[in-house]
Protein backbone atom coordinates (compact mmCIF):
# COMPACT_ATOMS: atom_id res chain seq x y z
CA UNK A 1 0.00 0.00 0.00
CA UNK A 2 3.02 2.40 1.06
CA UNK A 3 4.06 1.60 -2.76
CA UNK A 4 1.55 1.98 -4.62
CA UNK A 5 0.85 5.20 -2.43
CA UNK A 6 3.81 7.02 -4.05
CA UNK A 7 3.77 9.62 -1.90
CA UNK A 8 6.36 12.47 -2.70
CA UNK A 9 8.35 14.63 -0.57
CA UNK A 10 5.99 17.66 -0.55
CA UNK A 11 2.14 15.73 -0.09
CA UNK A 12 0.76 15.99 3.26
CA UNK A 13 -0.79 12.25 4.51
CA UNK A 14 -3.60 10.97 6.11
CA UNK A 15 -4.41 7.65 7.60
CA UNK A 16 -7.46 6.70 8.82
CA UNK A 17 -7.50 4.22 11.92
CA UNK A 18 -3.74 3.72 12.85
CA UNK A 19 -5.01 0.49 14.67
CA UNK A 20 -1.49 -0.45 16.32
CA UNK A 21 0.70 1.42 14.18
CA UNK A 22 1.73 -1.11 11.74
CA UNK A 23 0.92 1.09 8.96
CA UNK A 24 1.65 4.28 10.55
CA UNK A 25 5.22 3.48 11.15
CA UNK A 26 5.38 2.87 7.64
CA UNK A 27 4.20 6.33 6.23
CA UNK A 28 5.40 9.15 8.86
CA UNK A 29 8.57 10.65 7.29
CA UNK A 30 7.66 10.08 3.45
CA UNK A 31 5.82 13.34 2.74
CA UNK A 32 5.85 17.16 4.05
CA UNK A 33 3.63 16.22 7.40
CA UNK A 34 1.30 13.14 8.96
CA UNK A 35 -1.43 12.53 10.44
CA UNK A 36 -2.87 9.78 11.64
CA UNK A 37 -6.62 9.20 13.31
CA UNK A 38 -8.04 6.39 15.89
CA UNK A 39 -10.79 6.38 17.90
CA UNK A 40 -9.36 3.57 20.32
CA UNK A 41 -7.43 4.66 23.16
CA UNK A 42 -5.46 1.15 23.22
CA UNK A 43 -4.95 1.47 19.74
CA UNK A 44 -4.01 5.17 19.94
CA UNK A 45 -1.66 4.42 22.68
CA UNK A 46 -0.03 1.62 20.96
CA UNK A 47 0.57 3.91 17.78
CA UNK A 48 1.90 6.70 19.79
CA UNK A 49 4.46 4.22 21.33
CA UNK A 50 4.88 2.44 17.94
CA UNK A 51 5.98 6.44 15.79
CA UNK A 52 7.58 7.74 19.56
CA UNK A 53 10.72 10.22 17.91
CA UNK A 54 8.75 10.56 14.91
CA UNK A 55 7.07 14.37 13.09
CA UNK A 56 4.04 12.08 13.02
CA UNK A 57 0.89 13.86 14.70
CA UNK A 58 -1.57 11.11 16.10
CA UNK A 59 -5.08 12.12 16.98
CA UNK A 60 -7.41 10.50 20.11
CA UNK A 61 -10.58 11.03 17.41
CA UNK A 62 -12.73 10.64 14.67
CA UNK A 63 -12.17 12.10 11.69
CA UNK A 64 -15.54 11.49 10.02
CA UNK A 65 -16.50 14.38 12.96
CA UNK A 66 -13.68 16.58 11.18
CA UNK A 67 -12.24 17.84 7.28
CA UNK A 68 -8.39 17.49 7.84
CA UNK A 69 -6.27 19.13 4.79
CA UNK A 70 -4.33 16.04 2.84
CA UNK A 71 -3.16 15.25 -0.29
CA UNK A 72 -2.68 11.57 -0.23
CA UNK A 73 -4.72 9.31 2.28
CA UNK A 74 -3.36 5.57 3.28
CA UNK A 75 -5.62 3.27 5.60
CA UNK A 76 -6.90 -0.06 6.54
CA UNK A 77 -10.34 0.92 8.42
CA UNK A 78 -12.51 -0.84 10.17
CA UNK A 79 -14.47 -2.48 6.93
CA UNK A 80 -17.94 -1.59 9.03
CA UNK A 81 -17.25 2.26 8.01
CA UNK A 82 -16.87 1.56 4.71
CA UNK A 83 -19.91 3.83 3.59
CA UNK A 84 -19.40 5.74 5.71
CA UNK A 85 -15.74 6.74 4.67
CA UNK A 86 -17.30 6.90 1.24
CA UNK A 87 -19.98 9.56 2.08
CA UNK A 88 -17.18 11.56 4.06
CA UNK A 89 -14.70 11.10 1.23
CA UNK A 90 -17.31 12.47 -1.28
CA UNK A 91 -17.27 15.97 0.53
CA UNK A 92 -13.12 16.22 0.35
CA UNK A 93 -10.61 17.96 -1.16
CA UNK A 94 -7.75 15.51 -1.76
CA UNK A 95 -5.47 13.78 -4.79
CA UNK A 96 -5.75 10.29 -4.30
CA UNK A 97 -6.49 7.45 -1.31
CA UNK A 98 -5.57 4.13 -1.32
CA UNK A 99 -7.80 2.07 0.65
CA UNK A 100 -7.84 -1.54 2.37
CA UNK A 101 -11.66 -2.77 1.96
CA UNK A 102 -13.97 -6.05 1.68
CA UNK A 103 -14.38 -7.12 -1.80
CA UNK A 104 -17.98 -7.46 -1.79
CA UNK A 105 -17.83 -3.62 -0.61
CA UNK A 106 -16.03 -2.22 -3.26
CA UNK A 107 -18.03 -4.69 -6.36
CA UNK A 108 -20.81 -2.52 -4.52
CA UNK A 109 -19.95 0.85 -5.37
CA UNK A 110 -18.64 -0.38 -8.63
CA UNK A 111 -22.18 -1.81 -9.77
CA UNK A 112 -23.59 -0.44 -12.33
CA UNK A 113 -27.20 1.46 -13.09
CA UNK A 114 -30.17 -1.30 -13.06
CA UNK A 115 -28.40 -4.09 -11.26
CA UNK A 116 -29.22 -5.92 -7.59
CA UNK A 117 -26.45 -3.98 -5.78
CA UNK A 118 -26.39 -0.74 -7.66
CA UNK A 119 -27.18 1.14 -4.11
CA UNK A 120 -27.29 5.04 -2.99
CA UNK A 121 -23.96 4.30 -2.24
CA UNK A 122 -22.94 3.40 -5.79
CA UNK A 123 -24.22 6.09 -7.34
CA UNK A 124 -21.95 8.46 -5.00
CA UNK A 125 -19.29 6.02 -4.95
CA UNK A 126 -19.03 6.61 -9.09
CA UNK A 127 -20.25 10.09 -9.18
CA UNK A 128 -17.19 11.79 -6.75
CA UNK A 129 -14.50 9.13 -7.66
CA UNK A 130 -13.08 7.07 -10.38
CA UNK A 131 -12.56 3.46 -8.37
CA UNK A 132 -9.85 0.62 -9.28
CA UNK A 133 -8.76 -2.32 -7.28
CA UNK A 134 -4.88 -3.26 -7.36
CA UNK A 135 -5.61 -6.99 -6.29
CA UNK A 136 -7.14 -8.94 -3.70
CA UNK A 137 -4.69 -9.75 -0.05
CA UNK A 138 -4.47 -12.69 0.87
CA UNK A 139 -6.45 -13.49 4.32
CA UNK A 140 -3.71 -14.97 5.74
CA UNK A 141 -1.83 -11.78 5.66
CA UNK A 142 -4.72 -10.76 8.85
CA UNK A 143 -4.90 -11.54 12.30
CA UNK A 144 -6.78 -12.67 12.81
CA UNK A 145 -8.03 -14.51 9.13
CA UNK A 146 -10.94 -12.76 8.52
CA UNK A 147 -13.90 -14.50 6.47
CA UNK A 148 -14.18 -11.96 4.25
CA UNK A 149 -11.99 -11.38 0.85
CA UNK A 150 -10.26 -8.03 0.77
CA UNK A 151 -8.71 -5.57 -1.98
CA UNK A 152 -6.77 -2.37 -2.40
CA UNK A 153 -8.74 0.13 -3.86
CA UNK A 154 -7.73 3.50 -4.99
CA UNK A 155 -10.06 6.31 -5.04
CA UNK A 156 -9.03 9.41 -7.21
CA UNK A 157 -12.01 12.56 -7.39
CA UNK A 158 -14.19 13.20 -9.79
CA UNK A 159 -16.49 15.66 -8.37
CA UNK A 160 -16.47 17.30 -5.11
CA UNK A 161 -20.37 17.39 -3.33
CA UNK A 162 -21.78 18.72 -0.23
CA UNK A 163 -22.89 17.14 2.53
CA UNK A 164 -26.97 18.41 1.54
CA UNK A 165 -26.18 16.53 -1.42
CA UNK A 166 -24.91 13.27 -0.11
CA UNK A 167 -27.93 12.93 2.44
CA UNK A 168 -30.52 13.71 -0.34
CA UNK A 169 -28.87 10.89 -2.83
CA UNK A 170 -28.84 8.23 0.24
CA UNK A 171 -32.40 9.39 1.17
CA UNK A 172 -33.87 9.22 -2.47
CA UNK A 173 -32.25 5.19 -2.60
CA UNK A 174 -33.88 4.47 0.08
CA UNK A 175 -36.92 4.15 -2.23
CA UNK A 176 -34.65 2.46 -5.06
CA UNK A 177 -37.59 -0.10 -6.08
CA UNK A 178 -39.96 2.47 -6.55
CA UNK A 179 -41.37 4.62 -9.66
CA UNK A 180 -38.62 7.86 -10.07
CA UNK A 181 -41.68 10.28 -9.97
CA UNK A 182 -43.40 8.64 -7.16
CA UNK A 183 -40.54 8.88 -5.13
CA UNK A 184 -39.72 12.18 -5.93
CA UNK A 185 -42.90 13.06 -4.96
CA UNK A 186 -43.03 11.45 -1.87
CA UNK A 187 -39.70 13.23 -0.54
CA UNK A 188 -40.54 16.36 -1.81
CA UNK A 189 -37.80 16.50 -4.09
CA UNK A 190 -38.12 19.00 -6.92
CA UNK A 191 -39.17 17.03 -10.81
CA UNK A 192 -38.72 19.06 -13.87
CA UNK A 193 -40.00 16.33 -16.06
CA UNK A 194 -41.69 13.05 -16.02
CA UNK A 195 -39.21 9.45 -15.99
CA UNK A 196 -41.96 7.66 -17.06
CA UNK A 197 -41.80 4.04 -15.67
CA UNK A 198 -38.51 4.30 -14.67
CA UNK A 199 -37.04 3.46 -10.77
CA UNK A 200 -34.83 4.92 -8.99
CA UNK A 201 -32.11 2.21 -9.00
CA UNK A 202 -32.02 2.85 -12.97
CA UNK A 203 -30.64 6.20 -12.60
CA UNK A 204 -27.17 6.99 -13.43
CA UNK A 205 -25.46 8.71 -11.58
CA UNK A 206 -25.01 11.50 -13.11
CA UNK A 207 -29.41 11.51 -13.12
CA UNK A 208 -29.28 11.61 -9.59
CA UNK A 209 -26.47 14.46 -9.27
CA UNK A 210 -29.25 16.58 -11.69
CA UNK A 211 -32.55 15.82 -9.07
CA UNK A 212 -30.44 16.22 -5.57
CA UNK A 213 -28.58 19.14 -6.18
CA UNK A 214 -29.86 22.02 -3.95
CA UNK A 215 -32.28 24.82 -4.60
CA UNK A 216 -30.82 27.21 -6.96
CA UNK A 217 -27.93 25.48 -8.16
Amino acid sequence: MVSLAAIGPKERVLEIGTGRGALTKELVGLGTSFVGYEVDRMNFEATLRAVRGTQGRILLADVFDEIPEFDVLVSSLPYSESATFVRWLSGVAFDRAIVLMQEDFVSKIKSPPGTRDYRGISALAQLCFDVRTLGRVNRASFSPRPKVGSVIAVFVPRLLISRAEVSQIIRLFSLRRRLVDSALAELGMKREWSFGQRRVYSLTPEEVHLLCLPAGV
